[in-house]
């Protein structure tokens, strides 16, 4: 009998948009006329002629770029029941789940400890997770609502898996009615669903009475935080729950980190937080895959890892694909979306065609990374950690000889096992890689990990992955795997707005301009061009716009135009 060809995990499927292509090639036709006719409008020639043109060729260049990015749609369809055929639940990967917040009021401890609570109860072995949060506030309440959290998560878990719940989020999940089927129209599930909805409740009270009282705990696991300032502070490295016994219907290990920080050291925003999620989880359990997720971003489709392991374990994304994004949606935005935070036009119609280019931009949240990739592995090649020089290594990743070793094993895609791993005892040895001198020599920043140089890091990162020859992909699974909270008004949203903005100016004016990755690396021509456009779309084009704008107020002042006239139409005998 002949071998069966192994079933695909997923496909990929590019589609043509003929009519949306005719209409916006004939779009770009009329810019370039515009442009013509200013050209030859001789006459005319003037400083409001002179920014007009300009202003007209960058609109120009601008629907360009948007119309190569989007000229080649493409979507993703996963099959995870094909992934259990042929992968028994026992041999499914670690996974290591990282959870980054930064302030304790603008990212309320409750909103942190349901994006927690969410990814605890994914359906996955509960003994291959293990859960990082990251708090860069070093907040004695976030500590406190994650060991409260964990203590409830006994129940919730359980819970969730029993009556197959879909929303994990007990938030999300107490605001809507009951969620109907065979399996839970009981009494046993009404009653069960009452005691669950007691308990969050109390957990919501203790810690919204904690954060009203600002409360600052200094005695028993709470000494960790006596004498602290958010930016002055020691690493701190809790254990709030560890599986020790490996169980498979358990709960998943869950870490508090807060790396050290000191005035006078340079802290590379989030990026140098990534970097030490990356390097404390790789001495305490070293999955080969990493979630990263923002703290507020609840799961919304509890199978989202066998989705985007569908995509990272199929026989070809195995050597070409570095990691597998899952698009950003908000679900507590304000009606109508005025402030654009649902980014309904790039979701729907950008992110596809870019879907079929190199792949989608990392979007610093509900991504799904190789750890390898981050270790500066290259695509089609398995590197083999023991050729590297003790030397190298150290040059590389620093002068732990525990991270160089983790590391290594990284790089040859091998594993810990379950009985391997004793995480309080790598407790001490991770508050030594998470200082902040410790990447001081080392290519942490620079080839290794989040890069350093933009504030957008995202961004920055998927970059350089992609010009190494790495592809990504979309993984858009039904419903939708990810859920947020956008941000609640007006300033925040210009903040984060101005913040993207700067960051991709700084990579735009760098070594690192995506000009340069196709020229010397292995960045595709179209997804430089689509780098040029979300470089352009948040950094450069707000310019143009608001000078092209003024325009008309100068027009009206001066009883001038810049605008083509039109010309009556005379008959003549």
């Amino acid at each position: 009998m002949a071998n069966q060809k192994p079933l695909l995990l997923y496909e990929k499927n590019w589609y043509k948009q003929n009519y949306k292509r005719v209409t916006e090639s004939l779009l770009l036709i009329l810019l370039l006329l515009l442009l013509g006719y200013r050209v030859i409008s001789v006459n005319n020639y003037s400083f409001p002629w002179f920014v007009a043109f300009l202003c007209e060729s960058w609109f120009t260049i601008s629907w360009f770029l948007t119309l190569t990015t989007q000229w080649s749609p493409a979507e993703i369809k996963t099959y995870p029941d094909r992934l259990l055929q042929s992968v028994q639940e026992q041999e499914l990967p670690p996974v290591d789940l990282f959870v980054t917040t930064a302030d304790p009021l603008l990212e309320p401890p409750i909103i942190t400890v349901n994006t927690v609570l969410s990814l605890l109860a994914l359906d996955y072995p509960p003994h291959k997770l293990a859960c990082y949060v990251s708090d860069d506030g070093c907040s004695p309440l976030t500590f406190y609502a994650l060991q409260e959290a964990s203590q409830f998560a006994k129940f919730w878990v359980p819970f969730c898996k029993k009556y197959d719940v879909q929303v994990r989020a007990p938030l999300r999940y107490f605001s809507c009615k009951p969620e109907v089927s065979t399996a839970n129209n009981t009494p046993q599930f009404k009653q069960e669903w009452l005691q669950m909805k007691d308990m969050y409740d109390n957990l919501s009270h203790k810690i919204e009475l904690d954060a009203s009282q600002k409360s600052n705990p200094c005695h028993g696991e709470f000494d960790i935080f006596s004498n602290t300032e958010r930016t002055n502070h020691p690493t701190i490295i809790q254990v709030i729950w560890e599986n020790k016994e490996g169980l498979e219907d358990g709960l998943s290990h869950l870490i508090y980190i807060s790396r050290e920080k000191r005035p006078n050291q340079s802290h590379h925003f989030k990026a140098g937080a990534m970097n030490v999620l990356t390097r404390v989880s790789g001495l305490m359990t070293n999955a080969p895959f990493i979630l990263n997720v923002d703290c507020d971003m609840i799961v919304n489709n509890p199978k989202v890892l066998l989705h985007a392991l569908c995509i990272l374990l199929d026989s070809k994304g195995e050597k070409e694909v570095a990691f597998a994004q899952f698009p950003q949606q908000f679900y507590a935005t304000l009606k109508d979306d005025p402030f654009g935070n649902q980014m309904t036009i790039f979701i729907k119609y950008l992110t596809a065609g870019i879907a079929g280019l190199q792949g989608p931009f990392y979007g610093g949240t509900n991504c799904l990374l190789r750890r390898k990739v981050i270790y500066g592995n290259l695509p089609n090649r398995m590197e083999n950690g023991n050729n590297l020089s003790k030397d190298e290594l150290e040059q590389k990743f620093g002068d732990s000889k525990e991270i160089m070793k983790t590391a290594t094993h990284a790089l040859e895609g091998k594993t810990y096992l379950p009985n391997d791993i004793n995480i309080s005892i790598a407790v001490d040895i991770a508050a030594q890689v998470a200082s902040c001198g410790y990447e001081h020599g080392t290519s942490w920043g620079k080839q290794v990990g989040w890069i350093y140089g933009s504030i957008t890091e995202d961004k920055l990162l998927g970059l350089k992955i992609h010009e190494k020859g790495w592809r990504s992909e979309l993984c858009t699974p039904n419903p939708i795997a990810f859920t947020g909270f956008a941000p609640g008004g007006g300033p925040n949203a210009m903040a984060q707005q101005k913040r993207w903005a700067i960051g991709l100016l700084e990579i735009f004016f760098s070594k690192h301009c995506p000009i340069f990755g196709t020229i010397f690396h292995k960045l595709t021509l179209r997804q430089c061009l689509a780098y040029m456009w979300i470089i352009n779309y948040w950094g450069l084009k707000p310019l143009f716009e608001v000078c092209y704008a003024c325009l008309l107020s100068h027009s009206i002042i001066t009883n001038s135009t810049f605008l083509p006239m039109v010309l009556p139409f005379c008959c003549c005998n």
